[in-house]
């Protein structure tokens, strides 16, 4: 059930990633209504606590957690490339737009595979 919430709020919170940077680059004035600026913080922490619930559930820190770092260095990317991506203009927010999708992309590979090196 845990996991079932899980996938839903990693869905909503990608969905209203690109939302935010699609009006941050037609509408940036509607970016300052008070729901679009919470709602996103709500789902992310909700994500937050369901993924760390899974990880404790799934007893994935008694083993080799090195991908759980990484998912969590790459979270760090997406969070800053994702603020970079909202506030800037021109080529520096779609830069920072791929980037940050290229870390969502490997933090659901990384969480499928439970390898942080899939790549080698």
């Amino acid at each position: 059930m845990i996991k079932f919430f899980h996938m839903i709020f990693i869905l909503l919170s990608i969905s209203s990633f690109i939302g935010r940077v699609y009006l941050a680059e037609k509408r940036p004035g509607m970016l300052e209504q008070k729901w679009i600026k919470i709602g996103p913080h709500i789902v992310n922490t909700l994500l937050l606590i369901t993924g760390f619930t899974l990880v404790f559930q799934g007893q994935w820190l008694s083993g080799e957690y090195g991908w759980i770092i990484a998912k969590i260095i790459a979270l760090l990317g997406y969070i800053g490339l994702g603020m970079v991506a909202i506030k800037s203009q021109g080529t520096l927010r779609w830069q920072a737009f791929a980037g940050a999708l290229a870390c969502f992309v490997y933090i659901g590979i990384v969480a499928v595979s439970k390898n942080a090196f899939f790549f080698l």
